[in-house]
This record gives C-alpha cells, sequence and structure tokens, in this order.
C-alpha cells in the first residue's frame, strides 16, 4: 500500500504526465456524457423494448460496447465499432492492393492518406447502419418516437448517429495524442466497465433470490473463484513469452570492450495482443447491424440471421474463433518482421547460437513464432468464447461476458498497456515503475488502428 501510494504521488509530481491523465480522464467523461445524450424526438422513458432486445445476444454485446448507448438511443450509440470496421477493409487491402501497399510504405504523409481513406470509409459504413439502428427502434419502441414526420427524424437522426460516432473517433484520436494509452482502447473498455455494476447486480439478484433452488450462494461463490482464475489466465496469455538466446561478438574500440554477452529476445506468445478479438468481434457485428437489426423476431428470422445472432450458438462461435486465429496470424505478421530483426543482430555482430546469420536467423525466428502463434491464438479464441459456455452453466448473459470473452480480454490488455505507458514516464524522470522489476510487459493494443 505505501508503494502504490507514493507511486500515486511521484505521478502527480509530474506535471506532463498528470496533464495527460487529467486530459484523458476528461475525454472519457465527455464520452460517457454523451452516452446519455438521447436522440432529438426519442422518449428515453419508453425504450424497454430495445433494452430488453439489448439485454442478451449480439445486440447486447453491441450495447456493452457503447457503454449502453445503444440501449439509450444516444447520439453516440453506433459507438466506436463502424471506425474499426473501416480499420478492418483497409488494413486487408494493405495486404492485396498495390495502391495501399505503396501508401503503407510512404512514411507519415502515407499514414495520414490512410487514416482520411479510413475516416471516409468509415461515414460510409455508418450511412448505412445508422438507418438500420432507426428501422430496429421503429419496430422495438415505436411508443418512444414522438414525431409525426418520420421521413425527417429518420433523415436527421441518421446524420446525428453519424456525427456522433465520429466524435467519439475523435475523442480517441485526441486521447491518444495528448493524453495516455490508446484512446481507441479505452473508449471500449470505459463502455465494458460501465456495464459491469448494471451486469454484477443482476447476477446477484437472480443466485440470491428466494425462487432460486440451484444453491444459489455456493454457486456464486464458484462464479467468482473461476472468474478470478480466468482472470489470471487471461493476464499471463496477454504477456507470455518466449525467450531466444542471442549472442554478442567481442569487439573492442580503444580502451573499451563491447560485446561478448549473452542477451534474448523476447517473443509474444499473444503478439497481437487483443487485436483480433476487437477486429474478429467487429466482423460478427456486421450481419446483425446490417439485417438482424430490421428482422421481426428472432424466431422468424432467416437461418443465417438466427445463427450469427445467438452468441451462445455453434456456427456464431466457431466463426468467431476462426476469426480470432486468422487475425492472431495477421497482426502478429504485421508486428514481428522476422527479416528486419535478423538484420539487426547482424548489423550489431550478434547471433543466435547454432543458426547461421542472415537468411537462416530469419526462418529460425519466423518458425518460433508460427509456433508458438498457434497455441497463443487457440487459447485467445477459447477465452474469448467461454462467455458462451457460461451462460449456457447458468450464468446471467450481461454478466457471463466478463468471464473471458472479449470484455475481460480487452480489461486486462488495456489496463496493462495504459500501466505501461505511465511506467514509462516514471522511468525516464528516475522515478521508481509499477512493478519492483520496473517492467510492465505489455504492447500498444490498437495501435495498428493509427
Amino acid at each position: 500500500m505505501r508503494r502504490l501510494i507514493e507511486t500515486i504521488r511521484n505521478i502527480w509530481k509530474i506535471e506532463e504526465l498528470r496533464t495527460r491523465i487529467l486530459i484523458t480522464l476528461g475525454f472519457l467523461l465527455v464520452y460517457r456524457l454523451g452516452s446519455f445524450v438521447v436522440l432529438p424526438g426519442v422518449n428515453p422513458e419508453s425504450l424497454s423494448g430495445l433494452e430488453s432486445q439489448t439485454r442478451d445476444g449480439v445486440l447486447g454485446l453491441l450495447d456493452m460496447f457503447s457503454g449502453g448507448a445503444f440501449s439509450n438511443a444516444s447520439v453516440v450509440g453506433l459507438g466506436i465499432m463502424p471506425y474499426i470496421s473501416a480499420s478492418i477493409v483497409v488494413q486487408l487491402l494493405g495486404m492485396v492492393v498495390p495502391y495501399f501497399q505503396r501508401l503503407q510504405k510512404d512514411g507519415e504523409s502515407g499514414r495520414r492518406k490512410i487514416n482520411q481513406i479510413t475516416r471516409v470509409l468509415t461515414v460510409g459504413i455508418l450511412l448505412i447502419q445508422a438507418p438500420s439502428y432507426l428501422a430496429n427502434l421503429y419496430y422495438k419502441a415505436p411508443e418512444a418516437i414522438q414525431v409525426e414526420d418520420g421521413t425527417m427524424f429518420t433523415i436527421t437522426s441518421t446524420i446525428l448517429l453519424t456525427a456522433g460516432s465520429m466524435f467519439v473517433m475523435w475523442l480517441g484520436e485526441r486521447i491518444t495524442d495528448k493524453g495516455i494509452g490508446n484512446g481507441i482502447s479505452l473508449i471500449i473498455m470505459i463502455g465494458i466497465i460501465a456495464r459491469l455494476p448494471h451486469s454484477l447486480v443482476a447476477e446477484l439478484a437472480d443466485k440470491l433470490s428466494v425462487s432460486n433452488n440451484s444453491g444459489g450462494l455456493v454457486m456464486l461463490l464458484l462464479e467468482f473463484v473461476i472468474l478470478f482464475f480466468v482472470f489470471v489466465g487471461s493476464i499471463l496469455l496477454v504477456q507470455g513469452t518466449r525467450r531466444i538466446p542471442v549472442q554478442y561478438a567481442k569487439r573492442i574500440e580503444g580502451n573499451k570492450q563491447y560485446g561478448g554477452v549473452r542477451q534474448y529476445i523476447p517473443l509474444k506468445v499473444n503478439a497481437a495482443n487483443v487485436m483480433p478479438i476487437i477486429f474478429a468481434q467487429a466482423i460478427m457485428f456486421i450481419p446483425i447491424t446490417f439485417i438482424g437489426m430490421m428482422s421481426q423476431d428472432s424466431e422468424s428470422a432467416s437461418g443465417f440471421v438466427s445463427a450469427f445472432s445467438d452468441f451462445t450458438g455453434f456456427w456464431y462461435n466457431f466463426t468467431f474463433a476462426l476469426l480470432i486465429i486468422i487475425f492472431t496470424y495477421f497482426y502478429t505478421a504485421l508486428i514481428i518482421n522476422p527479416q528486419q530483426m535478423a538484420d539487426d543482430l547482424k548489423r550489431n555482430g550478434g547471433y543466435i547460437p547454432g543458426v547461421k546469420p542472415g537468411k537462416a536467423t530469419r526462418n529460425y525466428i519466423d518458425s518460433v513464432m508460427s509456433k508458438i502463434t498457434l497455441p497463443g491464438s487457440i487459447m485467445l479464441a477459447i477465452v474469448a468464447i467461454l462467455p458462451a459456455f457460461a451462460t449456457m452453466a447458468g450464468v446471467d448473459p450481461s454478466f457471463a461476458q466478463f468471464y473471458g470473452g472479449t470484455s475481460l480480454l480487452i480489461l486486462v490488455g488495456v489496463v496493462l498497456d495504459t500501466l505501461q505507458q505511465i511506467e514509462s514516464h516514471l522511468l525516464m524522470r528516475h522515478y521508481d515503475g509499477l512493478m519492483k522489476s520496473g517492467r510492465i510487459m505489455g504492447r500498444t493494443v490498437g495501435a495498428a488502428l493509427h
């Protein structure tokens, strides 16, 4: 406790770090306030139908990511997910379209151009998703819409929903530039945290109710024990590494001797962190936002929509897990460059014992990454679909999302990344870090979005 208090004091002493943290908290507060600003012409007291629809299922996940803004019919109800979907499309185009490949190699100017294209594509996605959201609102909560001119309401609300999501995107970028941590990831995390108290209360009410005859208190304690172990496992999954030994040759310059020591290259088992889960979840939202929300009822919906609206169903979880594995390899390939690592080792007189420098070193590093990425991606996928099993075991659907899955892994990844950035500021100014070792293993969550 004393060390924690001292660390907080050290953080407050550093003016730049203090300013960045306050700016981050201020922007996040603005976002949370925006989630309660209801669309003009909508009565917030008559949204029970929409709230019931978002209590579980895929729309429940979407509502959780927006921190309840989706079920509130807020101007920021579509949240940040359209921007993430646009980022996925642009980055996939960078793998197959020469124009985007050139932009990726053009440095800062190329990055700005890619950001502009991503923003334009985000607006295009929003102009499709917003009318779908309003059509669903008309069906689920018609009594909440208190305007006579439905056409004008749809037009103005589409503009407001589009502007609201673009404003959320702008907040995320300002947090990244002026605050601490990755803004997009923090916005997702704060939405998840905002739903936690409501989900916890719902689970407590269910397990401790008089009508519960299945050992409510015992089951509740068991759930929290399991949740603790899943939480610890998520931390290990995010931070696990495989170290490759590297030997540096001795060299003498003047009176000084360099090299001759063995070091290690830490390769993360899950180098992509939680980005595969965020992007895979964004892909899974597309069918429900474009088709499912306009379906009259899940019972009467088509087989495709029904299958991908049930987050406890086989096809939903199989597709979700498969996308996570694919995106894990995709982002690991973006983050880890074996050729560059081999060149850097050769340039600095380093080599991996038993492996020739150059091409052989590159192949060896690539082989190691492939071997550790496969189990890492599979474990990431398993943890991501745990909420489905928790729901089938009787856990309240909203609380089940915190049993691993998207919620817990995002919370762990974003918190570790933010703590790492805070620690870096402390160490640069010769203060003790947040850990006795002075190191928090992590990686910028969401860096691929910028």
